[in-house]
């Protein structure tokens, strides 16, 4: 009975040996390696936050040209659209009809400049036969109010050479600013309505360019920040007034027109909790039209010092900011964020973010919190340039 049981314990020892001569050993899965990210520190600059606000261009002279005497139109001499100087000429009315009473009214005003002299030398006359008793008194006095009526005439009749002297003037229509002038409202040969009533004719209208004016609102709250920084900086004129800001036209990338603030109105409006305010551009190519919409930036804040990093490094989780940042075992921490303004390309952040920190700003997307990385140091990004205008 043993050797049977001893028999049988060595061949369940010799088969499990062979079954195992016969499985082959289980390979060793390798850990994946940590994700390559790029890391950078962020942008310590001083700040000054930027409001903008949506604008139209207004031109510093808006001329209607109207004439001041009615007639005949008889030439134009401007083309359509072009620029024009203060002084230039650019209608020109019938001119015969004024021409013929102008000298009709020179030569009544010799005749009654002849007849002045006339009685001036019959009352000097009459001065020396009064004092020997040739004439009476009475004769003498009404040689006396013929001098003076002969005096009133010459002056009337001065002043109407003057009125006719104008009206002649006026037959020529010149430019009263410089600008750009629009088109021809009416052509040559067309009866025109001059005077100073409303039912005048309309001939041109010129628009000044050069300087050009934005013309914007903004609310009350803004208003009152705006006055606060002017007090905090010591200013002592109007608020806002003079205050540099920068403006965008539709199309274009950046801010690259620089101009001021010249006016800011003296009423907040009731009905909309709004005051106008006003920025003077200069605008020498002529690039600016009036009626042109455009975005002006109006500094917001103080100088202020802020870390600046790309916004790619910038997630989301529902209605908050995060950034990722690498600890000294390259560990990435998940760190909430609070944003401010793009500045040259990079996010302003307000709070949350310490300046050693290294922000991941590249491989976003492989990256949970906790997750080991490979990180790899980004250039510095460029500081830049402010355009010169």
């Amino acid at each position: 009975m043993s050797v049977t049981v001893a028999r049988l314990a060595a061949a369940l020892l010799l088969a499990s040996l062979l079954a195992g001569c016969g499985e082959s050993p289980q390979p060793t899965r390798a850990a994946p390696p940590p994700p390559s990210v790029t890391v950078a520190k962020p942008v310590a600059r001083t700040i000054v936050d930027q409001d903008e606000y949506v604008g139209r261009f207004l031109a510093v002279d808006a001329v209607e040209i109207r004439a001041r005497v009615s007639g005949y139109l008889e030439s134009v001499h401007f083309t359509d659209g072009q620029t024009v100087k203060k002084g230039d000429l650019l209608f020109t009315i019938d001119r015969r009809p004024y021409q013929t009473t102008l000298d009709q009214i020179r030569a009544n005003l010799a005749q009654a400049r002849a007849n002045l002299a006339f009685t001036e030398a019959d009352l000097a006359r009459a001065q020396q036969l009064v004092r020997d008793k040739t004439i009476t008194q009475q004769t003498f006095d009404q040689r006396t109010q013929s001098k003076r009526v002969a005096e009133a005439s010459v002056a009337a009749n001065e002043a109407m050479v003057r009125q006719a002297e104008l009206d002649f003037a006026f037959t020529e229509l010149r430019a009263p600013v410089d600008g750009r002038i629009g088109d021809r409202r009416v052509s040559p040969g067309n009866l025109v309505t001059g005077g100073t009533g409303g039912n005048t004719t309309l001939l041109a209208t010129i628009m000044s360019i050069d300087p050009i004016r934005f013309e914007f609102t903004f609310d009350e709250a803004s208003y009152l920040r705006y006055e606060r920084f002017a007090k905090a900086g010591n200013d002592a004129a109007a608020p806002v007034v003079a205050t540099p800001v920068r403006l965008r036209l539709i199309g274009e990338r950046g801010f690259d027109h620089a101009g001021q603030i010249d006016f800011i109105d003296n009423a907040i409006s009731q009905s909309s909790g709004t005051i106008r305010g006003r920025a003077v551009f200069e605008n020498h190519a002529a690039l600016f039209t009036p009626g042109m919409f455009g975005r002006v930036q109006v500094p917001g804040s103080l100088p202020y010092q802020a870390l600046l990093i790309p916004d790619v490094a910038i997630g989301t989780e529902q209605a908050r900011k995060f950034v990722y940042a690498v600890d000294a075992e390259d560990v990435a921490r998940q760190k909430y964020v609070t944003l401010g303004q793009i500045q040259d390309g990079l996010r302003v952040i307000k709070d949350g973010l310490a300046a050693e920190d290294r922000v991941i700003v590249n491989g976003l997307t492989m990256v949970r919190p906790g997750t080991k990385v490979a990180p790899q140091e980004a250039p510095p990004p460029r500081t830049p340039v402010s355009k010169a205008e």
